[in-house]
Order: structure tokens, then C-alpha cells, then sequence
């Protein structure tokens, strides 16, 4: 018995199939994510098109916030982030 359960064992993976599942895995995320912040600045520029000014503020603060949490996890540069996060304040002050 203790033979047959021997024979069951995992078959080992190499380490080039092992790196391409997490990466296909972090990218699936990555996009995830992007798809998140981009989702949240079209609600942000909605906001603008209706002069809700409360409702553009908020809108802003949770883009500031997904930027933020992209630069520290890696998925933005803060050079990125900081454009994106300049060039949206510029439009709500405008209005």
C-alpha cells in the first residue's frame, strides 16, 4: 500500500514553467488593476461633466488612491503617477 501511494507523488515542474505561470498570473492582475484606475477617472471625468464639484472631489481622491497603491506595488512609475494625478487637478480647477 505504502508503494502504491509512492508512485502518486507531484511531478516536478521546471522553473521556466513555474516563472511563466506567475507571470501570466501578475499580468492578469496588473491588467486588472489598470482596468480599476481607468475605470475610476472616467467616473472622475463624468463627475467634471455634471459640475458636481463633491462628487468630482471624491472621485479624485480615490484616483489619487488607486495611483498611489499602483506606485507602490509596481504597476506604476511615480513619474506616471504624478502626471496623471497633475493633469486631472489642473482639470478640476479649471472648472
Amino acid at each position: 500500500m505504502a508503494e502504491a501511494k509512492k508512485g502518486a507523488a507531484k511531478k516536478k515542474i521546471s522553473s521556466a514553467q513555474k516563472r511563466e505561470k506567475q507571470n501570466e498570473k501578475r499580468r492578469l492582475e496588473n491588467r486588472s488593476f489598470k482596468s480599476t484606475v481607468r475605470t475610476a477617472i472616467r467616473s472622475y471625468e463624468t463627475a467634471l461633466a455634471k459640475n458636481d464639484q463633491s462628487q468630482s472631489e471624491t472621485a479624485l481622491n480615490h484616483v489619487y488612491s488607486l495611483m498611489d497603491k499602483g506606485v507602490k506595488t509596481g504597476r506604476f512609475t511615480t513619474r506616471k503617477a504624478a502626471r496623471t494625478k497633475s493633469r486631472l487637478t489642473v482639470r478640476l480647477k479649471a472648472e
